[in-house]
């Protein structure tokens, strides 16, 4: 297994996007549970949040 050290640009860029792409799943998964409000606003949204009710 590479390390951090030894991981080529694209696994760097894979990693960044991975990570990238939880942090803004989570910020989602926030701002639905505070702002109920939002449901029915954007579809992408909406199934983003209920897919993370759904593997909880």
């Amino acid at each position: 297994m590479n390390t951090d050290d030894e991981l080529t640009p694209e696994d760097r860029t894979v990693a960044r996007r991975a990570a990238l792409r939880n942090r803004h799943t989570a910020g989602l998964t926030r701002l639905m549970e505070q702002r109920r409000d939002l449901r029915g606003v954007h579809p992408l949204a909406d199934f983003v949040d209920d897919a993370l009710r759904w593997t909880a």
